[in-house]
């Protein structure tokens, strides 16, 4: 059975990519753990960007009422 992903809230999220870039830069990565974590990084700015959409919409429908 697949291991279920926990949703990070949007402020873990960002502390993660800043670690993730933090640690790229630092020069502490191989290629390999690079490209691992380049494609973490890619899924937390997906769900970010999901989040915002969604409070955004949510706002403007009470903003609506």
């Amino acid at each position: 059975m697949p291991e279920k992903k926990k949703e990070l809230n949007y402020e873990a999220a960002m502390k993660q990519l800043e670690s993730i870039v933090s640690r790229m830069e630092s020069g502490e990565m191989n290629v390999d753990a690079m490209t691992k974590e380049l494609k973490t990084a890619q899924e937390i700015i997906k769900s970010c960007r999901d989040k915002l959409t969604k409070t955004e919409e949510e706002i403007k429908k009470i903003m609506a009422d």
